[in-house]
């Protein structure tokens, strides 16, 4: 199927192709899609969907909704409502998309997923997620919210089941906890940019990663040999910070900027949870690979326990899933 702005394709839109797939798939069914900009809140709740841009830069799928925003009886989005993509079922892949939520800074809509990935073996290759607060969102959800009854969004009410997302020669781009979530996700060469939202003023710029990741899982986020880039000042950006006490992330041979704090990794205000997150770091270079300065609860990995980090083992899992040939 070819989707194409111009009406040279089978659809103008890329949800009108993904309505046209059978909705228990057996074979993997791919969505080309034409160079344009489809504004469309695409949702995708069928397994075994590929959607194939022509390049990454012109192929761009965006929305504008945020957390602020209010339905028309007067409850707000919220988090998990404000997505551009939402996928849902498992053996999902994107090639060559970019994918954008355009509402804007934080500070003035809230959140504003540019997509909310909640399927097992999700993988994604030279795509871009673009936003400011919470650009990308790997699920699922925590089993409960911290600061109100419900989560609200697509999954409300739904079992959850814990996934595996590979993400490779991407680019992500946001500022607050703009990668977070419960997934085991494996970021490999991916540019990792954080944006400068202090604009002369003092203070945090931002945080990389909010993971949540269950008690009963090895990995949360891993990161192989990533580049952290940022226009925002020196020392104003940490790594991470816990959304959920059993948070896991590493950086593994990575080149981080100047803009990361020496500390690096933040506990949310919440003491206890130094004690049971994992954020870790190997033999990472560049300006803000600091040797010392590190939050002392953090771990700086020897060779043994980096060695443990390979993709293969990290996303096997029991059907043996291999996203790289």
């Amino acid at each position: 199927m070819i989707v194409a702005k111009d009406g040279s394709g089978d659809f103008t839109t890329v949800q009108e192709a993904v309505n046209a797939v059978p909705p228990n798939s057996a074979e993997q069914v791919i969505i080309t899609i034409k160079n344009g900009i489809y504004k469309e809140k695409l949702h995708i709740e069928k397994p075994m969907i590929t959607l194939l841009g022509e390049s990454a830069e012109h192929t761009i799928i965006t929305y504008d909704d945020y957390a602020l925003k209010a339905f028309p009886d007067g409850e707000l989005y919220h988090t998990f409502h404000s997505y551009t993509l939402f996928v849902g079922d498992d053996d999902f892949s994107a090639e060559q998309i970019s994918f954008v939520n355009s509402a804007g800074k934080g500070e003035e809509v809230g959140q504003a997923l540019a997509a909310y990935v909640d399927g097992d073996r999700a993988m994604f290759r030279k795509c871009r997620f673009i936003g400011w607060q919470d650009t990308l969102f790997t699920g699922p959800l925590p089993p409960y919210p911290v600061d109100r009854s419900t989560f609200g969004g697509p999954r409300e009410g739904l079992p959850r089941k814990n996934v595996r997302q590979y993400y490779e020669d991407c680019y992500i781009e946001g500022d607050v906890d703009y990668i977070f979530g419960s997934a085991t996700a494996v970021f490999n060469r991916c540019e990792i940019f954080t944006k400068n939202r202090l604009e002369g003023q003092s203070g945090v710029n931002g945080w990389i990663t909010a993971a949540s990741t269950p008690v009963e899982l090895a990995f949360g986020y891993v990161f192989l040999h990533c580049r952290l880039t940022s226009n925002a000042p020196a020392q104003t950006v940490y790594l991470g910070r816990p959304w959920r006490e059993h948070a896991k992330a590493a950086f593994i041979q990575c080149w981080l900027g100047e803009h990361i704090i020496a500390e690096g990794w933040h506990n949310w205000n919440k003491p206890a949870s130094e004690q049971t997150t994992f954020f870790s770091e190997y033999s990472s270079s560049g300006p803000g690979a600091h040797s010392s300065g590190r939050a002392s609860w953090s771990h700086m990995l020897n060779d043994e326990e980096a060695g443990v980090f390979n993709m293969v083992h990290i996303l096997a899992g029991e059907d043996g899933w291999t996203p790289v040939s």
